[in-house]
């Protein structure tokens, strides 16, 4: 029998009025976890949601004494005075370097260490090699820029020791205001204070393979290596893609605050990235509210395509078509 309009409509409220009785229900049951996401949920529509409404500062001339709403609407003036900026190239080059550098080495890293760590028999072990990789995480990045920076000091720093240890005259090289070596230090010091502490999914997801599988190919022959290859990647190769997505989803986006610390006025031709042109533009000197909202805003734009691209190939790529949406 076909339904008419008014049918259907009627199908679609009762079909609504059911799902809103079992959602009073749920929140009578268990009103407590709502009230705890609560905060959160306040947190991101202040912080990541209310911002957005300054986007418009990025298509307009702002002044601040004509506020958002009241300043000129010059469209796309921003964005093509960036694009045609000299310094276009080079800080978008750098950024582009730096994150694809950090990706190569920073990603698989905490992939291979999570599966080292999982062959270990020695729970106790085990442990203390996790709890040791985690703590440089909890350092704060002015702390870790400091280390670095006292440890890489040709005067008085570990580096300047070894090289005196070694037979060298005089003080070495100092790499840190080297630009071509910016992006190293940049890198590794990264890998060495979050290595353990992006390998805590992978150990997570590593935990859940069935013992049972394992048992199966020593059965078969296999040895340590090749359960590895053969039982563990592809057990947690699912979470492997879902993590790409999502630092593909900020691979552009440069951490500021690192980056700010370690430039000095030598190494700007491979330090500077765009994240800390933002803040000299916008908030600097210059105080070009509106261009530097408009090169944040480019900045966000690539990073969101670059998300749906490695989305879109994860899913073609995967046979359980693992993505984000």
């Amino acid at each position: 029998m076909k339904l008419n309009y008014a049918d259907l409509t009627k199908a679609k409220s009762q079909k609504i009025g059911i799902r809103a009785e079992e959602f009073r229900k749920n929140f009578l049951r268990d009103w407590q976890l709502y009230l705890l996401i609560l905060l959160p949920l306040i947190y991101i529509l202040i912080f990541h949601y209310g911002p957005m409404y300054g986007l418009q500062m990025a298509f307009r001339n702002y002044r601040a004494a004509d506020g958002i709403t009241g300043s000129e609407w010059v469209g796309l003036k921003w964005f093509e005075k960036f694009l045609t900026n000299r310094q276009f190239k080079q800080v978008f080059s750098n950024t582009f370097i730096l994150s694809i550098y950090n990706l190569a080495i920073g990603f698989p890293l905490p992939i291979i260490f999570a599966l080292m760590l999982n062959t270990l028999r020695r729970e106790k072990y085990k442990r203390l090699i996790q709890t040791v990789s985690y703590m440089p995480h909890f350092i704060s990045l002015a702390v870790a820029v400091s280390l670095v920076s006292m440890v890489l000091s040709p005067v008085n720093g570990v580096y300047g020791g070894l090289y005196n240890l070694l037979g060298g005259s005089g003080y070495p090289v100092d790499f840190r205001s080297t630009a071509g070596a910016f992006r190293h230090i940049y890198v590794w010091s990264d890998v060495w204070q979050q290595l353990g502490w992006n390998s805590i999914i992978f150990i997570a997801a590593l935990s859940s393979v069935s013992p049972e599988l394992h048992e199966a190919a020593q059965i078969d022959g296999a040895s340590r290596f090749k359960r590895v290859l053969h039982v563990d990647l592809p057990a947690i190769l699912p979470t492997i893609c879902i993590m790409l997505i999502l630092r593909c989803g900020s691979i552009i986006s440069v951490g500021f605050e690192k980056a700010y610390l370690m430039q000095t006025g030598v190494n700007l031709q491979t330090a500077e990235v765009i994240s800390t042109y933002v803040y000299k533009v916008g908030m600097g000197s210059f105080r070009d509210f509106s261009y530097g909202a408009a090169v944040g805003l480019f900045n966000n734009v690539i990073n969101l395509v670059l998300l749906l691209i490695v989305n879109y190939v994860c899913k073609k790529m995967t046979s359980d078509d693992v993505s984000l949406f």
